[in-house]
């Protein structure tokens, strides 16, 4: 069921030039600004990755700004993971799995951030449950992969600037092939024999 990387590399080809949720800039351009981002702060390779594909849900799952305006919420951040599980490691799918909380933490957790969302990203916050109460930010703050989910989402809300000049999707390729390798080989040697 995963996706493969050359089915990635064509969803952002095909279809990286849909804009982004309401934003100014296109799914792709948002994509390679939040990867890049992580990359220019020397972030590990897998959350740039996370970065990298954060949103692939909205991609492969085609939700446009109509779905937005007439109040749905894609979920994209899980219904992606059972095609990106078998292809990726947790330290990639379980930041992206997380990124929409994250927001919704953050909210809670830091009195400004709120107010520093773009418009679009309001609107999703209320279709996505809304700010967590503090008992449910406190449960978040304790998830495993709470700080990378919140790492990404600071870079997932900086990655929103027209006209930025970043690396094409081909220069974050080979370390999505190498992140793909290893998981692949973990799971071969974790594989128990059939019989």
């Amino acid at each position: 069921m995963s996706l493969t990387l050359p089915e990635i590399s064509q969803l952002f080809d095909h279809l990286g030039a849909r804009l982004y949720g309401g934003e100014a800039i296109t799914q792709r351009e948002h994509a390679l600004q939040a990867a890049w981002s992580a990359e220019q702060a020397g972030e590990e390779d897998s959350l740039i990755i996370a970065c990298l594909l954060h949103d692939l849900g909205h991609l492969l799952f085609e939700q446009n700004d109509a779905d937005l305006a007439s109040g749905k919420d894609d979920l994209h951040q899980f219904k992606i993971i059972p095609f990106l599980r078998g292809l990726l490691p947790p330290e990639v799918t379980e930041p992206i799995r997380l990124h929409v909380d994250a927001k919704r933490y953050l909210c809670q957790h830091e009195a400004a951030y709120y107010e520093a969302l773009s418009a679009a990203s309001k609107m999703s916050l209320a279709l996505q449950g809304g700010i967590m109460d503090a008992t449910a930010a406190s449960a978040f703050a304790t998830h495993p992969y709470a700080s990378q989910a919140i790492a990404l989402r600071r870079y997932d809300d900086a990655a929103k600037v027209v006209g930025l000049i970043t690396p094409p999707f081909s220069h974050f390729l080979p370390t999505l092939t190498a992140l793909a390798e290893r998981t692949a080989a973990t799971c071969a040697s974790t594989t128990p024999p059939p019989y």
